[in-house]
């Protein structure tokens, strides 16, 4: 026998009542269809891609705001103009 981690989890009252049905009716545990239902999940799920030329093309931009002159009273850029990029 494979050996498992508990895991305690919330669900909703709906979910408890097909989860007991579904677990009837295949004539297996409730703890079986939940696994059978993260692996069928995580299956379908890709891990996010890095697209690094748009990591480098950050990393030139702060390198270009650090080696700006500093401005009297402050900064010459505003927080916005960060979210236009």
């Amino acid at each position: 026998m494979s050996s498992k981690i508990r895991k305690q989890i919330y669900i909703e009252p709906h979910q408890e009542h097909l989860l007991k049905a579904i677990a009837q009716q295949a004539g297996v545990s409730e703890a079986e269809i939940i696994r059978q239902a993260i692996d069928l999940h995580l299956g379908e799920i890709t891990a996010p891609q890095t697209n690094l030329v748009m990591w480098e093309a950050e990393r030139e931009f702060i390198d270009q705001i650090k080696t700006r002159p500093a401005q009297l009273g402050g900064r010459d850029w505003q927080r916005e103009d960060l979210y236009e990029r």
